[in-house]
């Protein structure tokens, strides 16, 4: 069964987390706390959203927190200027390796599709190492396909704020570039280009 997560689940959504940075061989970089996840997820302004997978038999009614939960995926929404309209970015998808190839994954996939159906969302991306042959296999096997034209870019670290300082003061929600033009601010980060 696939449920929304509940701030009851951020101790399992923040203990998964860290089981997949250390899947994907990255544990140091897994460094969200627990009152992150429940700000970032059920806080005013919360930014992202998540579904649990509950294993059959556990904790099968809505609303009920499963002790374990199988797994969980955790999305915010986008936006393409291509397109003009929403989508869905998948920052995770997880399944806890004693259930792996029941189901659980797909179910995961198939319920977050049915949100981006449901709301008009037109695109449902996510990034997938390329060495794990096992996701890409479930993502083949939904559809799902590769965007091999496009690589991921990321500024974080000392190179963020490098280039943050070459941006100029910023004063009340604005900041005045070095050409003197002024950006303000806006509450939603872009997550993808187009």
């Amino acid at each position: 069964m696939i449920r929304h997560a509940t701030p009851e689940d951020v101790p399992a959504i923040h203990a998964m987390v860290r089981e997949l940075a250390a899947y994907e061989r990255a544990p140091q970089e897994a460094r969200a706390t627990e009152e992150q996840l429940r700000e970032a997820l059920f806080g005013p302004d919360a930014v992202a959203s998540a579904l649990i997978a509950v294993p059959d038999g556990a904790g099968g009614q809505e609303g009920a927190v499963s002790p374990e939960p199988a797994g969980f995926a955790l999305w915010f929404r986008n936006f393409s200027t291509w397109i003009g309209k929403p989508g869905m970015y998948l920052e995770d998808l997880y399944v806890r390796p004693d259930v792996r190839g029941e189901g659980h994954g797909k179910a995961l996939l198939a319920a977050l599709a049915a949100i981006c159906v449901e709301r008009g969302f037109e695109r449902f991306e996510w990034t997938v190492l390329d060495w794990n042959e096992k996701a890409l296999g479930v993502y083949r096997s939904v559809g799902a396909l590769p965007q091999d034209q496009w690589t991921v870019q990321r500024l974080s670290g000392p190179a963020l704020h490098a280039l943050a300082a070459r941006a100029g003061a910023v004063g009340d929600g604005s900041v005045s570039t070095a050409t003197g033009a002024t950006i303000r601010s806006s509450n939603q980060a872009p997550t993808h280009a187009h």
